[in-house]
């Protein structure tokens, strides 16, 4: 039983490097120049370890003049080539593991921006971010360094195998005590790097998600006396990150011990072999047991690389399989055929539902819900009764579990995903900008050709000008990271101000005022105003001041919509959104008093 998972995972393995290997096929020139480089710097050292002979026993015992005169040039002609050789192959062999490593970010990077929205909610952020930075350096190893060792000493270890039989057969006996031992250090060793290199690409990921956690919540960690908490809690992953890494490096320590324990054993009896009063009656001359005891003991620096690279190569495999199971994800569902080149806005929810699969929990039970063109929807109701999921299902970041959304008369289903969105603007509670400047955060993505007229006319429109015409360079000033330079009030108008220039016919609004002071809100509301005008708006809205003015009020509570109507009807009506309303107007009286 054992021994069939064992080939099975070998096949594994093997069809992983397979398409590992796959990366480089473009860059075979340079692999194949490499290559003659490796051959030069094992064949040059190989070259040396030939000369032995002749230099102990013509140069030094016989004196020969001819040798005398060339050895040294030789000598030095070999050393030449060989350090030719160990650039080439070095530079070579890195060129390749960085292109195969930055093709592979790409690659999983490129999956990143394609995937479902429900594969970020399952999987830490920091495990993504490690992918990127950890992962991918160990298939770096694996493409680079480790090929390298494995190619460079593979080929030294037959070019003195070769140098050692064609000086002595009877000498090369004493190899065999090597072969079994060293074969078996390897099996087990490669067996127990796996096992543990799989875990280490874990735990790398947790250590960037507990940074990257404490780091984006410095305030509150302060605020609340986290420090010691966060502390333990990092110490915790990198305590286990650190008995792993130790787990490899007692497997690499034990492997080069038994590899020099092994050694010991080969040299010994290459010793006695070569001192058999047989042998020594046999012509065997000072000069071919030192060139036999030199290649053996160049071999043994390589025999011990080849055992330790499988630490890399493990590690990388680990890496690669990760990195490859993120590639082959199924990316989003678009079975859209239609292009929508401008839709009129005229939006049925039909019987809506949703169930999330992470914990079968039903956010939306039947919601029928008609939005008509050019008119303003507001949703409100407690956290959780399902207003955000609603939304979050026109980009279709989700799919409806059952029902059907119906645009301009045809399921929504049957546009294509990228036409869809085009029809969508977006601004919503947790305002999200890049690190770049403010016009590029305005006319951001498919916006990026606008002019930059049409971008002070959205900033303004927005009310976002009269504060970046303070900045250093205007709009073209950098906001840093998150638009961390920034004010959550001036992050919010620079939001608006992209939905504003995309201009697009259904507007999405999850509660887009809430981060601005009064005066703004009121400055921000008309411009919110002009915005909305003959363009579909859904308004997710806690604050019910913001949305008297809607065409029609939809109230939900536990993924149902329980009223709807408009503001003066709802209040007549005396029910859910009356109770709000009288909660939030005592609230407000309160404060004022």
């Amino acid at each position: 039983m054992s021994s069939g998972k064992t080939a099975i995972w070998d096949a594994h393995t093997w069809a992983v490097y397979k398409r590992l290997l796959g990366y480089t096929r473009r860059y075979w020139a340079v692999g194949l120049v490499s290559l003659v480089g490796m051959i030069l710097d094992g064949g040059g050292l190989a070259a040396f370890t030939k000369l032995l002979k002749p230099m102990i026993d013509n140069l030094f015992v016989d004196k020969d003049p001819y040798l005398i005169f060339w050895m040294p040039i030789w000598i030095v002609a070999i050393f030449f080539l060989r350090s030719i050789g160990t650039f080439v192959s070095n530079y070579g062999v890195t060129y390749i593991g960085r292109h195969v490593v930055q093709a592979i970010q790409r690659d999983v990077f490129a999956s990143y921006l394609r995937l479902p929205a429900a594969f970020f909610g399952r999987e830490p952020s920091g495990q993504q971010i490690s992918r990127i930075t950890y992962t991918s350096e160990q298939v770096a190893s694996a493409a680079s360094d480790a090929a390298k060792i494995g190619i460079t000493d593979g080929l030294t270890v037959i070019f003195m195998l070769y140098v050692m039989l064609s000086t002595s057969p009877y000498l090369t006996l004493s190899l065999l005590v090597m072969v079994p031992a060293i074969a078996m250090v390897a099996t087990v060793v490669s067996r127990r790097y796996r096992q543990i290199s799989r875990r280490i690409q874990g735990t790398m990921g947790s250590v960037t998600g507990t940074v990257e956690e404490a780091v984006g919540a410095s305030r509150e960690v302060r605020i609340y006396g986290g420090q010691a908490h966060e502390a333990g809690r990092f110490a915790e992953v990198t305590t286990h990150t650190r008995r792993l890494n130790l787990k490899i490096a007692a497997t690499n320590a034990a492997s080069s011990s038994t590899v020099q324990l092994v050694a010991a054993f080969a040299l010994a009896a290459l010793v006695y072999l070569g001192t058999r009063p047989e042998v020594l009656n046999d012509a065997m001359t000072p000069g071919t047991f030192f060139q036999v005891l030199t290649a053996m003991g160049t071999m043994l620096p390589s025999l011990k690389r080849l055992t330790n690279v499988q630490a890399n190569i493990q590690r990388g495999m680990s890496a690669a399989e990760d990195l490859f199971e993120i590639i082959d994800l199924p990316t989003e569902v678009d079975r859209g055929t239609r292009e929508l080149a401008r839709t009129k806005g005229d939006l049925h929810f039909e019987d809506v539902q949703l169930v999330y699969p992470r914990n079968d929990f039903p956010a939306l039970r039947g919601v029928d819900l008609y939005c008509a063109p050019g008119t303003v929807t507001a949703l409100v109701g407690r956290s959780g009764s399902g207003k955000s999921s609603l939304v979050s299902l026109l980009p279709r970041f989700n799919e409806p579990s059952g029902g059907r959304i119906v645009l301009d008369g045809e399921n929504y289903e049957d546009y294509t995903l990228a036409s869809l969105r085009r029809q969508i603007a977006w601004v919503g509670q947790s305002v999200v900008l890049f690190d770049d400047t403010v016009a590029n955060n305005i006319a951001y993505g498919e916006l990026a050709g606008a002019s930059e007229a049409e971008i002070v006319a959205a900033a303004e429109a927005a009310n976002a000008m009269e504060f970046i015409a303070r900045l250093p360079k205007g709009i073209h000033s950098h906001i840093g990271e998150g638009g961390n330079q920034l004010s959550g009030g001036q992050r919010q108008r620079i939001a608006i101000a992209r939905a504003i220039l995309k201009n697009a016919p259904i507007l999405v609004l999850d509660e887009a005022t809430s981060a601005l002071d009064t005066e703004s809100e009121r400055l921000i509301q008309q411009a919110l105003q002009q915005l909305m005008r003959d363009r579909t708006t859904l308004v997710i809205a806690h604050r019910l001041s913001t949305i008297e003015g809607a065409d029609q009020i939809a109230v939900m509570e536990q993924g149902r919509i329980v009223e709807r109507g408009t503001h003066a009807e709802l209040l007549a009506l005396g029910g859910h959104y009356a109770a709000l309303h009288r909660m939030q107007f005592h609230d407000a009286n309160l404060g004022s008093d």
